[in-house]
Parts: structure tokens; C-alpha cells; sequence
């Protein structure tokens, strides 16, 4: 590592211990993570008790994203999609 990137580390620690990490950013950020890992978990269960229908949504960020946000309605939405245009 060049010293400059160790600098500017060094520098951006020094900074946010003095101002502080803002708080609606890391509640935001917070609240993000939460929605997509809920929604990794309903796309587990939903592939779990999904098999024995022949059902399968892949669990990616894309499908994570979406389940997290929108839940019950989103595993439908891409169910329907899953086998109606795929």
C-alpha cells in the first residue's frame, strides 16, 4: 500500500470519530439490510415448501430485493412470472 491510502484511512477515521457516522444513514442502511435478508429468508422457505409443486425462484440480490420490499406480493409477482413467461 502506498502511504496516501493509509493517509487518507487514517483521515477519514480521525473525521468520523470527531463528526460521527450520520444517523439517518446508517437507520437507512440498517433497515435495507434487514428487508433483503427477510426476503432471502422467505425465498428459502418458499423454494423449500415450493419443490414439491415443481416451483423454483433463484435466490440472487434481484429476487432478494424484491421479496424484502414488497413480501407476500413479491414472491407472487415472481412466481407468476416464473411460470407464466419463463
Amino acid at each position: 500500500m502506498n502511504w496516501w491510502i493509509i493517509a487518507g484511512i487514517v483521515v477519514l477515521i480521525v473525521i468520523l470519530l470527531t463528526k460521527g457516522i450520520p444517523v439517518n444513514f446508517v437507520k437507512g442502511s440498517g433497515q435495507v439490510v434487514m428487508k433483503v435478508t427477510v426476503g432471502v429468508l422467505f425465498l428459502f422457505f418458499f423454494n423449500l415448501f415450493g419443490a414439491s409443486f415443481g416451483l423454483h425462484i433463484p435466490i440472487n440480490v434481484f429476487t432478494a430485493v424484491i421479496v424484502g420490499m414488497l413480501g407476500i406480493p413479491g414472491i407472487a409477482c415472481l412466481t407468476a412470472i416464473s411460470v407464466f413467461v419463463i
